[in-house]
């Protein structure tokens, strides 16, 4: 799975919604409070249930909404800022500039991207993508860094969890 531009990548197994939550919010301990994390997976794969344990993990204790519709949700999570946004409606790149994106990249931030592919050209490129596919039982999560932030979060969990 490495290519050229990645800096390491680890697969996990997950048995259900449960785990896939407990993932995430294990996956929070290791996140700098500056990253870009695409989510991809087709659709009911888990996308926002890792999303709602990352949130979890971070501390966030009150309603983790879908962004389904309003695209964007933001949180203020201690002294981190996380912007979670489900992309899956959007019917055209440019729609993001009306939701004040440009304004928002300029702030420190988590980014949790759900549907990345549709806002191509004004997202910024992920410092690390969760690739998500449904099994017979469960899901695999591919986790592939593109930097040297998400590499450091990918050896934290080889290193904590036993992941390879």
């Amino acid at each position: 799975m490495n290519t050229d531009d990645d800096h390491g990548s680890i697969e996990v197994r997950l048995s259900d919604a449960e785990s896939q939550t407990a993932f995430g919010a294990d996956l929070a301990a290791h996140l700098p409070e500056r990253l870009v994390i695409y989510l991809r997976g087709d659709l009911g794969t888990g996308k926002t249930t890792l999303a709602r344990g990352i949130l979890r993990g971070l501390g966030h204790r009150g309603a983790a909404r879908s962004p389904t519709y309003t695209l964007i949700e933001p949180y203020e999570i201690g002294t981190t800022r996380v912007f979670h946004l489900d992309l899956y409606r959007l019917a055209d790149p440019e729609e993001l500039e009306y939701l004040g994106l440009r304004d928002l990249l300029a702030e420190a931030a988590l980014w949790l991207v759900e549907w990345p592919e549709r806002g191509a050209g004004l997202l910024p490129p992920p410092d690390l993508t969760i690739a998500i596919d449904s099994l017979d039982e469960g899901r695999r999560l591919t986790l592939t860094a593109h930097g040297e932030a998400a590499s450091s979060v990918i050896e934290a969990l080889r290193s904590g969890t036993g992941i390879h």
